[in-house]
């Protein structure tokens, strides 16, 4: 496993379907290519999360999750701007099944977070952000909670401080105009 303070000394961990560990505004997020199936597969296997319930992808700008997603609405523009809530989009047919689960909508937070803007710039990418635990379980929070928990079954570790925040990012439907999770 990589552990490193430097988003660029994970950048060959995550090109070659690697899982990796980071800092998000509230908690350790586990994270990997969004384009590469085996990779995403991993990561639900590692969180024994079910496929069919869908993925958050971040990203440090919204070119970087275009491609999955049905065009905007001038009305919708706003949601395309860094924040610190995840929208959801209505998706393109042609979007992974391994990102949408059962919906044809993908969830998206453009990130206003340092750490994970310079992830997904270094990488040129977005990335899929989930909490780093299994699922039903507490989040972890530092760098050593994932280690001790997940030393044998991540591949890399982006060292740093989460944000300030109390709790993961709200979630609003765009299409609906309701919160999914506040």
């Amino acid at each position: 496993m990589i552990i490193s303070k430097a988003p660029e000394d994970l950048i060959n961990t995550f090109q070659s379907g690697g899982v990796i560990a980071y800092p998000t505004e509230a908690i350790y997020g586990f994270g990997c290519d969004p384009d590469n199936e085996k990779a995403v597969l991993k990561l639900l296997e590692i969180k024994k999360r079910p496929i069919d319930k869908g993925l958050i992808l971040v990203a440090s700008h919204f070119s970087q999750v275009e491609k999955y997603l049905k065009p905007v609405s001038a009305n919708h523009h706003k949601f395309t701007l860094p924040s610190d809530t995840t929208y959801i989009f209505p998706a393109l047919e042609t979007a992974p099944k391994w990102l949408t689960g059962n919906f044809n909508s993908l969830a998206i937070r453009i990130s206003k977070y340092p750490l994970v803007n310079e992830l997904c710039s270094t990488f040129d990418s977005a990335l899929v952000s989930t909490s780093a635990n299994f699922s039903g379980e507490e989040p972890a929070k530092t760098k050593n909670e994932v280690e001790v928990t997940f030393q044998e079954i991540v591949d890399g570790i982006l060292d740093g401080e989460i944000g300030s925040a109390s709790k993961p990012s709200t979630i609003f439907d765009i299409a609906t105009g309701k919160v999914v999770r506040n």
